[in-house]
């Protein structure tokens, strides 16, 4: 009996979130289903977080303990060939008997798309949150860079656990152009339930001036000060990746500095 860990891409439209719940599909159901075809009798996958329901997932992370007489490079492909097209395992990689994918993770990377448009773009809007008025760069640029760092994010979110603590370190945040859209990019140490989309929602409002900046600034100083909803909808929601190592060059490689990036 080996333990492994997949990296699992998933389209979540139309699946109830990741965690598996009764009579709804879910992608952690996908995934125990096409690994019991294999000779899986665990109770439970592990899993780096549960993502809710429509949001997508490029990085996701889990681990499982298989019999698997097979190299583990020809593990990847017999789980895709019995998963769902919307659900795809990207490798296999055996690991040490006592990991775990939440309780490992480092940092957690998340990517929402917005699409700047007064019409429907009917294929765009399946990954994206389709809005109008455009957003003011400057102010967008300020807010998102107030939020790197420590701090109690309680008016963005709620802890998975009740009684947990609601203050994570947001390593850096990135807004870009990228294919007609803007993607905001966060990285933190852990998120809340909720906590991106609520801030992108909170972003929003302010890039359009529907929300003062200091009072986005005082969500984010005082906790207790008020609540950031209402969430950004799921569907521009991906989680990109999960690190369990911090390799050589990380900010070289991939730099989150909390300064907006946009090309007017």
């Amino acid at each position: 009996m080996e333990r492994y860990q997949a990296i699992v891409a998933y389209d979540g439209t139309e699946y109830a979130g990741f965690q598996i719940q009764a009579g709804v599909r879910t992608i952690q159901g996908a995934l125990e289903e096409a690994l019991g075809e294999l000779g899986w009798q665990g109770a439970h996958l592990l899993a780096a977080g549960r993502t809710d329901t429509g949001v997508h997932a490029l990085g996701q992370v889990v681990a499982f303990d298989l019999d698997w007489s097979h190299p583990p490079e020809a593990l990847a492909p017999a789980l895709n060939a019995r998963l769902p097209g919307n659900v795809r395992c990207r490798a296999v990689t055996r690991v040490a008997n006592e990991f775990h994918p939440r309780y490992a993770a480092r940092r957690r990377t998340y990517r929402y798309r917005v699409i700047e448009s007064r019409q429907a773009d009917p294929l765009g809007e399946r990954y994206a949150w389709r809005i109008w008025p455009a957003l003011e760069r400057g102010i967008l640029e300020r807010v998102s860079a107030a939020i790197v760092g420590r701090k109690d994010f309680a008016a963005f979110g709620t802890p998975p656990r009740r009684g947990g603590t609601t203050v994570r370190h947001v390593m850096g945040t990135e807004w870009r152009p990228i294919e007609g859209a803007l993607e905001f990019t966060i990285q933190a140490d852990a998120f809340l339930y909720r906590m991106v989309r609520m801030l992108v929602g909170s972003l929003v409002r302010v890039g359009q001036g529907r929300l003062a900046e200091a009072e986005f600034l005082d969500l984010l100083g005082r906790p207790g000060a008020g609540h950031g909803g209402p969430a950004a909808p799921a569907k521009g929601l991906c989680l990109m990746r999960i690190d369990y190592e911090a390799p050589d060059g990380f900010e070289a490689e991939a730099p989150l500095t909390g300064a907006l990036s946009v090309t007017l």
